[in-house]
Order: C-alpha cells, then sequence, then structure tokens
C-alpha cells in the first residue's frame, strides 16, 4: 500500500504478541501512523517475565536462536544490547532407556549422518539399523511429507521415537509422525530431495554448515528474561508515538470505501491498512466476512497445548547431574517432556539469589488432554516425581508456579506450506491487508518477527519477503532441553 510505504497512512495492527509488536515498530520507523489492538490485558503472547521465590524467570519461551538475526537485532534495537546473553552451558542430557544420556552431536534434528552419532541413545538393533540406510532405494519425499514417516522408513522407529520425536516435541509440542519435514526441517527435506541415502544427505547438511559456520553462540537469552523483549518494544512504539490498547478485542473487520473499519469494544477505527497478528482461530473469525477462503484455511490450522511448572529449591539442597537439562521420549512412557535447570543453564537466573535454584518442567503434547485436566498440585507432584526418577533429586521446593499454555503451539501438519501459501494468496487479493505470526512460517520468536517484517513489506508493495518465507519457512531449531 502506498500510503504506509511514503509514511501518511494509519495502520492497526491486531494483536500485540511478538509479531504485532515487532510489525508496529516497523511500521513506525517507515513512517505510518500505528494503533495496536490487543484483547488481553497485557502484551507479549507467549513471552510472559514473572517471578518466583524472588527470583526473575521465563514463564513462557526462554531463549532465541541467535544465528538468525530478527530476534537479536530488535532487542538491540530497543536498548536490550547489553542484557543479552547466551546460555552458560550448551550441553544436555536425554533422558531413555532408563537412564540420563548424554544429547549426542552430528545430527539434524536428531537425524544423524552415521549410526556412531548416536551410540548409547540407541539399542545395537536400532544402531544397525541406521547402517542399513545407504542400501535402500532412494524414498521419495514429493511435494512434502512427515518428518518421522521419512525418517523411520530410512533409518528405523528408533531413531525418531528416541530423539526426534523429543526434540521436535520441544519445539512444536507435536507427533513427529505428523510434522512436515518441509515446514519444520526444510534443510533435511530440500537434501532428501537430491540424495538417495538420508545419512549421505545429512552429512552434507553438515558439511554446508561446518563450511559457513558463523561465530558466536547459537542462542540466546535476555537478562530478566525474554519475556522483558515485548515490553521494550512496546515501550519503544509507544515511545514513537504508537497507540497500543489492551483489554481492546476486535469484534469486527471490514472494508469501506476509504480502507478498513476496525471495530473494537466501545468504538471503531478507520485504517488505510490493516495487520492480522492473532493466533489462526482469532484471525479466521475476523478475516471471514472479506477473506473467506483464507478464513476457512486458518480454522483449519490446528494447536497443541502445554504447561510449565517452575520449581525453587533451596540451592543447598540440589546435587544436579551436569548440563542444562534434558528431554525425554515420549516412548519412554514419561509425563513430563523436557527438563531445564534454569539456574545452570542462564547465568543471570543463578545471580538473582545465590541461595536459591530455578527449574522448570514441561507437560503436554499435541492430542494429550488428560494431563493438562490436572490440578496445578498434581502437575508440580508429577514432575517432583519424574525430576527424582531421573535425577535422584528429593528435596522439596520452596515455591512452586504452573503456567498453562492452552492451544499455545501451532501445529505444522504435512501440507502446511501449501496451506500458508493458499492463505496468502487470498489475503493479498484485498490491498492494505496482510497477516503475521507463528501459524505461519515458524514458531520461533526470529521465525515470528520474520513473519512480521514480511507483512510490513507488503504493505508497502514489496512481496519478496513474503515470496521467501512461503518457499522457504524459518526453521524453528530447538533451543536445548526445556525449550
Amino acid at each position: 500500500m502506498s500510503a504506509t510505504g511514503t509514511g501518511t497512512g494509519h495502520v492497526v495492527v491486531i494483536g500485540a504478541g511478538i509479531a504485532g509488536l515487532a510489525a508496529a515498530h516497523r511500521l513506525l520507523e517507515r513512517g505510518a501512523r500505528v494503533t495496536v489492538l490487543e484483547a488481553s490485558d497485557r502484551v507479549g503472547g507467549k513471552l510472559l517475565p514473572g517471578e518466583i521465590a524472588g527470583v526473575r524467570v521465563d514463564l513462557g519461551a526462554e531463549s532465541m536462536l541467535a544465528r538468525r538475526p530478527e530476534a537479536v537485532a530488535l532487542a538491540r534495537e530497543v536498548g536490550l544490547g547489553e542484557r543479552l546473553q547466551p546460555p552458560a552451558t550448551a550441553s544436555a542430557s536425554i533422558w531413555t532407556r532408563g537412564a540420563l544420556r548424554p544429547m549426542p552431536k552430528g545430527h539434524v534434528m536428531g537425524v544423524p549422518g552415521t549410526a556412531a552419532a548416536l551410540s548409547g541413545v540407541l539399542s545395537d538393533e536400532g544402531l544397525a539399523r541406521i547402517e542399513r540406510d545407504a542400501d535402500l532405494p532412494r524414498t521419495e519425499v514429493g511435494d512434502d511429507v512427515a518428518v518421522g514417516e521419512y525418517v523411520a522408513a530410512r533409518l528405523g522407529r528408533e531413531v525418531v521415537d528416541r530423539l526426534v520425536e523429543p526434540l521436535l516435541g520441544g519445539v512444536y509440542a507435536g507427533d513427529a509422525y505428523r510434522i512436515s519435514m518441509r515446514s519444520a526441517v526444510p534443510q533435511l527435506y530440500q537434501a532428501a530431495q537430491t540424495h538417495d541415502s538420508l545419512t549421505e544427505a545429512v552429512r552434507e547438511i553438515q558439511a554446508k554448515a561446518a563450511a559457513g559456520r558463523q561465530t558466536g553462540p547459537v542462542f540466546m537469552g535476555i537478562e530478566g528474561g525474554v519475556g522483558t523483549l515485548p515490553l521494550a518494544v512496546a515501550e519503544s512504539v509507544r515511545a514513537r508515538g504508537g497507540e497500543i490498547l489492551t483489554g481492546a478485542p476486535v469484534t469486527e473487520l471490514r472494508r469501506d470505501t476509504e480502507g478498513w473499519r476496525v471495530v473494537t469494544e466501545g468504538r471503531a477505527l478507520h485504517a488505510d491498512a490493516v495487520i492480522v497478528a492473532v493466533p489462526a482461530p482469532a484471525a479466521a473469525a475476523l478475516l471471514r466476512a472479506e477473506a473467506p477462503a483464507a478464513a476457512a484455511e486458518l480454522a483449519g490450522v490446528e494447536y497443541a497445548s502445554m504447561a510449565l511448572i517452575t520449581l525453587a529449591y533451596r540451592r543447598a539442597d540440589l546435587a544436579l547431574p551436569e548440563g542444562s537439562g534434558f528431554l525425554v521420549p515420549p516412548v519412554d512412557g514419561r509425563t513430563i517432556k523436557a527438563s531445564t535447570f534454569a539456574s545452570r543453564k542462564w547465568g543471570w537466573i543463578a545471580e538473582e539469589d545465590p541461595d536459591v535454584a530455578v527449574l522448570r518442567t514441561s507437560v503436554g503434547r499435541y492430542g494429550e488432554t488428560e494431563v493438562l485436566q490436572r490440578e496445578d498440585g498434581d502437575l508440580v507432584d508429577v514432575s517432583r516425581h519424574d525430576l527424582r526418577e531421573a535425577t535422584g533429586l528429593a528435596a522439596a521446593p520452596v515455591a512452586t508456579r504452573v503456567t498453562r499454555w492452552t492451544d499455545g503451539l501451532p501445529q505444522y501438519p504435512v501440507g502446511h506450506h501449501a496451506r500458508v501459501a493458499r492463505v496468502r494468496e487470498h489475503v493479498a487479493k484485498l490491498p492494505g491487508l496482510a497477516v503475521c505470526g507463528a501459524q505461519y512460517d515458524g514458531v520461533g520468536i526470529p521465525a515470528c518477527i520474520a513473519s512480521a517484517n514480511a507483512a510490513v513489506d507488503q504493505l508497502a508493495g514489496d512481496l519478496s519477503g513474503v515470496a521467501e518465507l512461503t518457499a522457504n519457512p524459518v526453521q524453528s531449531l530447538h533451543g536445548g532441553a526445556g525449550e
């Protein structure tokens, strides 16, 4: 839309999660007038700072991929550069086959380049099955394929069940046998198109990564929690003249002769352009009147729910294994799916109170409903039980917090990329309308910001960002145990 491109338009951003706030920030840099409408009483979406036992912690996502520039760059732009911190330790474990085992190296989202890379995690039979990959005929990936289905066909189910599943589950809380390889692990999908052997494809990915290896940490946190990022972005938006209204759910979005009419409780706003930055169900409801085909696609997006259990202990009571935490394969039948030793992973948490140590566990995967129906106290109890089984931790916590993220993570099943392309095709038919958020190109913080940047560029007539994201989704790498 030329008006926003020249800085004379009024843009309404619906949703004040990190995607909506990043879009507002970029729009203001372009000179637009911006109003952000958020239905809840706070900004930040799935990024939530909090505290336990007087120690500041994240109650949502706790780290962001630093090898992509968007999140770190935005943090620096809003004054958080000096508070950026890499994890104090990057080593993690996997709790499987009755023991905590070092997280293997030499794999791509759990898919190994050699059988030896998974020695100690897989059984002898599982390792032998990987060796057969080189002798198998080519497995076509077609337009898309489920990660678990493809990897199991090439390397056996044990690779999927004991490593790929917990790694992907840490990102999407999903089912590896449903998750799209093209959307979730795009570099593996691309390599599989040109190689007969999957392990050979992984070795090529690894060789290319080594040749172009970036210096610096893979992941980054923020002193005080990554939940402070949206707060800082919101502050910057307001300082630049942007308006952010919380407790302002949008009830109607319609085109009129001069642009868009956005109705929220108690007022109607005129906008030259609108960016819809809310989860898929809410976006579908808003778009139903003007973009029914896009709304129908978005209505089909499924979500997984999860809960984070944060526990504070007396540091003197703890004798934890080395590393930042551990992942748990569902096949082992445990309740928790991961644990993060937060005080060990993040130096700033350890410094908050030398006498307090903080741990996190997470529960809930796609399709799991029973565990999330339990009371908070029950979730604390099952977390303590599994922590005791895994690490020997028998001490009682001095404080606990349970944070529930109902429908928190969009699912990326086979064909997700095509669904996203159709949504954008339908939306593009309406001048002055764009969409962004976790349901499109990746659930990580950099992915959401990249989605927001592309939406802003689209309003200015630049479709290159949207085209690139649709063709090459932003990979959401696992950030260590408990992500």
